[in-house]
């Protein structure tokens, strides 16, 4: 059954990881970038219409890009990931998207917090052991790895690979919003760590 799934591209990480995840995550080899999942799973691509790519617009308006860094390395029991910093924007993405469409919760609902990270290595404990320890050589050697956020992909895989279907622009920091009013930075949050968690879906 062919999905669809938001992700942040992270186009800057390409050069350190490109062959750890080539190595070690198997969707990587089908067409997925580096990225941090926003949103997945989603609908089924032919399902989305124009009422629906208005009702994504609507979740992420007023949102505003970011900077952000990759620097941390985590571990899932299967998985080997990089952990972005700050994590409340890509929350705030996710919350957003999960409010417009609550039938569609982060990762089915399986998780009770959100976790926004870069995977690396996915599906074997050895493999993810290993990964884990070549990202440390990575970023000790090159140090964190910079990039932005100024956009949020929307991607399919109805061939079996997965490809690029929308890419819904984020506002520039001080652009002015619908409301003529410049759109603050998540660095003017007053309570970034303030964001609530999608609950659990039973």
């Amino acid at each position: 059954m062919s999905e669809t799934g938001f992700i942040v591209r992270v186009a800057e990480a390409e050069p350190r990881v490109r062959s750890l995840r080539d190595r070690f995550h198997p969707v990587a080899r089908l067409g997925v970038p580096a990225h941090v999942t926003v949103l997945f799973p989603f609908m089924a691509p032919e399902r989305i219409d124009e009422e629906t790519l208005r009702t994504i617009r609507a979740a992420l308006a007023g949102t505003v890009g970011f900077a952000f860094s990759l620097s941390r390395i985590g571990r899932f029991p299967l998985t080997a990931y990089l952990a972005p910093e700050p994590v409340a924007p890509f929350v705030a993405l996710t919350e957003g998207l999960a409010r417009a469409f609550p039938e569609f919760p982060p990762f089915g609902g399986e998780f009770e917090t959100i976790v926004p990270h870069l995977t690396v290595a996915h599906g074997s404990a050895p493999d993810a052991e290993v990964a884990h320890a070549e990202l440390a050589r990575v970023i000790a050697t090159g140090g964190p790895i910079h990039a932005r956020c100024d956009a949020v992909e929307l991607l399919e895989n109805s061939s079996g690979v997965w490809r690029r279907m929308h890419v819904f622009p984020l506002l520039r920091a001080g652009a002015a919003g619908r409301d003529g009013r410049s759109a603050p930075g998540f660095d003017d949050l007053e309570e970034p760590g303030a964001l609530s968690r999608v609950p659990r879906q039973k």
